[in-house]
């Protein structure tokens, strides 16, 4: 792999990946911080930020914005998250310029006009309320909470209706200056990329901004607990999640093809027990993530109401059996279809640049995809069998929407 990592004077990182036969380019700003990082009462607040900074930037309003990036045919976007918040532009090559400029003024410009936010959190608040509509989103919203309750971690990323209403100017820019820093910066610019001249637009942009430390989140700490939303609806959705290795355990390897085998795909234990088998649901899936300092395996179905607690018995069941069985050949194929998803994404100029970012945010470093691969072919049966015990050894955080009472009792 081609990318290097460069930094600033002031701390912000660079990684540059030129892909030699790539017409496009991936320019991101990669914050590593998200909503995690809020005060209590100002929960949403990163989200809010995300959103108001295409309201106006630089010399640019909202819709000088939209024009200047499509009228390359570009693409500029964000998303927030718990521990990271995205600045992207994706454009032609020649078109990198013009994508570091508007990423800069979001940033290190925002208007944040106060007729701007009071719309804004109009959109919001119509956001927050898709979300309550959406049973599969409010219980994925719920298991967070439920899984570090009563922690910043915990709490939706979008916010509650009471703090979206309180955020004023001030809250925006705030945030912008305290958290917004360049140690916690990192642009990543991968694909149809001229290395040197990157390094020059990116001196340019982000050189003069000052250098300050910015204050860490609590730490996260997996409690498990119920929360349980008890609506009356012909369908259910259910999620329950165990304590899971950080990111960079040298045991999350095998817990992520424990988990693929588990509940990855169609050829899954989960999809072929309870779906094909028993008809206990129409979709049900495994899934892990690990982050700096705490880590989360779940598993989640939608079911019709009668069947929720048969499902979620049952899928509880088929983990702690793959725990005890799983069999040499559900762990080839659950690596095969790992290591085919990952090099399928290094394809892409945006795969490559959230690979890059992660791996640096992580690690410090690049991690060479060999390194990956060779880490995921050395787990071997037992291994893999330990990851799924390891996952059951822990306390149960659980959630649905409409699924009535539900235990999670052993």
């Amino acid at each position: 792999m081609s990318a290097r990592v460069h930094r600033l004077g002031n701390g912000l990182s660079i990684v540059v990946d030129r892909m030699a036969d790539a017409q496009s380019a991936s320019v991101g700003l990669y914050a590593g911080v998200g909503s995690r990082f809020e005060a209590d009462s100002k929960g949403g607040l990163a989200h809010m930020v995300e959103h108001m900074v295409f309201k106006g930037a630089g010399s640019r309003d909202a819709r000088a914005l939209a024009e200047a990036i499509e009228d390359v045919g570009g693409q500029l976007n964000a998303w927030t998250s718990r521990d990271q918040t995205v600045f992207h532009a994706r454009t032609l090559g020649a078109d990198v310029p013009l994508a570091l400029e508007l990423i800069a003024d979001l940033v290190r410009a925002p208007r944040f006009d106060e007729d701007d936010l009071e719309r804004e959190k109009g959109v919001i608040l119509s956001e927050l309320g898709e979300i309550h509509d959406t049973p599969d989103d409010l219980a994925g919203d719920l298991l967070f909470e439920a899984a570090f309750l009563d922690q910043p971690f915990g709490r939706p990323v979008i916010g509650t209706e009471a703090s979206i209403q309180g955020f004023d100017r001030t809250d925006l820019q705030s945030w912008i200056d305290r958290q917004l820093t360049p140690e916690r910066l990192m642009l990543v610019a991968t694909g149809a990329i001229d290395e040197d001249h990157l390094l020059q637009l990116a001196e340019q942009r982000f050189g003069d901004m000052p250098s300050t430390a910015g204050e860490p989140p609590a730490s996260a700490r997996f409690t498990g607990g119920e929360l349980i939303d008890r609506r009356r609806s012909e369908q259910a959705h259910w999620s329950f999640a165990l304590p899971a290795p950080l990111a960079t355990d040298p045991a999350m390897p095998a817990c992520t093809l424990f988990t693929q085998a588990v509940g990855g795909g169609m050829s899954s234990r989960l999809f072929q027990q309870l779906r094909e088998d028993r008809g206990l649901c129409y979709s049900v899936y495994a899934w892990v993530q690990g982050f700096a300092d705490c880590g989360l395996f779940a598993v989640s179905a939608a079911t019709d109401r009668s069947d929720a607690p048969a499902s979620l018995a049952l899928a509880r069941e088929v983990v702690a059996r793959a725990a005890e069985e799983l069999g040499q050949g559900e762990l080839n194929r659950a690596r095969a279809q790992v290591e085919a998803s990952l090099l399928m994404s290094l394809e892409t100029v945006q795969g490559r640049a959230d690979h890059h970012a992660r791996s640096v945010e992580l690690f410090g470093r690049i991690v060479p995809v060999d390194e990956v691969l060779g880490e995921l072919r050395a787990v071997d049966l037992n291994t893999a069998r330990q990851a799924g015990q390891q996952l059951l050894a822990g306390p149960i955080a659980l959630s649905s929407v409409g699924g009535g009472a539900l235990a999670v009792a052993a």
